[in-house]
């Protein structure tokens, strides 16, 4: 068999079949029964079966194969230096609406790094465009039944898309849909919509052209456009106002019915934000499908309360409540689209523990312009000079998106410690959940005392 390039073994299982056949981080794998490995789907079909063999080039260059024996989709135990087992894939379109674009210089690279891989759509939710998509591609995900896909549409209208994508091939990307949907692979949907572009009479021709992809598109969401302050040289975006908010959301609600009607699913969604700019309060629970898109940020907010709520009851039914046996100050820090529900569990809070202070800052987004209101865009800088010389309390806590993932770092490259230091307070990183909310904020009192 002529010599491949082979992917690098990063650790090995203890106690696991590959530690068993003598594999040690630096080995490469070459193939499975004869057969090349593209990437991790590649990998994880050809190790199902229960004898398989595996041509393995040693750190010191030896190539073996060695013939295994196992149970039907047993793992081998080995994690890989590159957990795809390939290259991320750039997009090559140059979307009027790409947050990426609107950037300021200097960050640190890996943010500059524009994806349109299908493999991160089913591996980690990521949104892709189907224009870097092949046909080989979609043979893989139809053949390996890879779902759910994420597919960003924009709009069903192929020559809008065209302009919107800055791809002269993107309305054609539409028709590989077809195939995913005849091939019974599961889908969801992301609108981003932008003013007087694809929004009004062309988001009811999206919405209703997507429906005829029903059941195997779960969902489709509608986000409101992100606009920084560096949009130097970018086609230029008008920002939503309040009437332009409620416009969406009355088309949207309006969709939502018809369907339900029909197919028993509400399937096209509108992001909090534009409820918070409408000034309406959150859809119920049940009008979310199940919160298919919560990373959308589709239903967030509804859920948190709702989990706050249950917290609550149940915390009421374990001790007797109003309780002033915990006293003390803690803070939060949030941005401008949820401080609001923030505030309000906040309140509530207090009116259970009257002793307690719970501090709530809205923290102002001037890096990269006021109209980026989510938390997870805030940088350790602003929260720093809006914090400086405010009442933090014992703890300050900190929602878990504000810093890169698994890591202490901020988009700015601060790292939590030197915002501890420079606020004189130890800082709490709490998960975005309502549960996780009531339990942090008592925990501190717990270990503080």
């Amino acid at each position: 068999m002529e010599k491949k390039k082979g992917h690098i073994i990063k650790e090995v299982v203890p106690g696991s079949i590959a530690e068993e056949m003598g594999l040690e981080p630096g080995d490469k794998i070459v193939a499975v029964d004869n057969t090349e490995i593209e990437d991790v789907f590649d990998y994880q079909f050809l190790i199902q079966d229960t004898y398989i063999e595996v041509l393995v080039e040693t750190k010191d260059g030896e190539e073996c194969l060695l013939e295994i024996e196992k149970d039907f989709d047993e793992d081998l135990g080995i994690e890989f230096d590159n957990g795809l087992m390939d290259e991320y894939r750039h997009c090559h379109n140059k979307c009027i609406f790409c947050f990426i674009d609107q950037m300021p210089k200097g960050m640190r690279e890996t943010l500059y790094f524009k994806d349109d891989d299908s493999r991160l759509s089913f591996l980690q939710g990521n949104y892709v465009t189907l224009t870097n998509m092949s046909e080989h591609d979609i043979d893989r995900i139809v053949r390996y039944h890879l779902s759910p896909i994420n597919i960003s549409f924009q709009t069903m209208n192929p020559e809008l898309r065209c302009k919107m994508l800055n791809n002269r091939f993107a309305g054609d990307a539409l028709k590989k849909v077809d195939t995913l949907f005849e091939a019974g692979i599961t889908m969801n949907g992301q609108i981003v919509l932008c003013k007087g572009i694809n929004d009004g009479k062309e988001l009811e021709y999206s919405i209703e052209k997507l429906t005829e992809y029903l059941p195997h598109l779960e969902s489709v969401s509608v986000v409101p456009v992100g606009l920084s302050k560096y949009r130097d040289g970018l086609y230029p975006l008008e920002p939503f106002e309040k009437e332009d908010a409620e416009a969406v959301i009355d088309l949207i609600e309006s969709w939502q019915k018809k369907i339900y009607e029909k197919y028993g699913t509400h399937f096209v969604h509108a992001s909090d934000e534009w409820y918070i700019l409408a000034e309406r309060e959150m859809p119920e629970e049940e009008r979310y499908d199940g919160y298919l898109q919560l990373e959308n940020g589709v239903g967030m907010l509804r859920l948190m309360m709702n989990e706050f709520e249950e917290r609550m009851t149940a915390l009421s039914k374990e001790r007797k409540l109003p309780d002033s046996s915990i006293s003390g100050t803690v803070s939060i820090a949030t941005g401008k689209l949820a401080y609001p529900y923030i505030r309000r569990m906040a309140d509530r809070m207090q009116e259970v523990f009257p002793e307690m202070k719970v501090l709530v800052y809205e923290i102002r987004n001037d890096f990269f312009g006021e109209r980026i209101t989510v938390s997870g865009l805030l940088t350790g800088q602003d929260i720093v000079k809006q914090l400086n010389g405010k009442e933090l309390g014992k703890r300050l806590l900190l929602p878990q998106n504000v810093l890169r993932s698994g890591e202490d770092v901020f988009l700015d490259d601060m790292h939590l410690p030197e915002l501890e230091k420079a606020l004189q307070v130890q800082a709490d990183i709490v998960k975005s959940s309502g549960y996780d909310f009531v339990d942090s904020i008592l925990k501190v009192f717990k270990e503080v005392g």
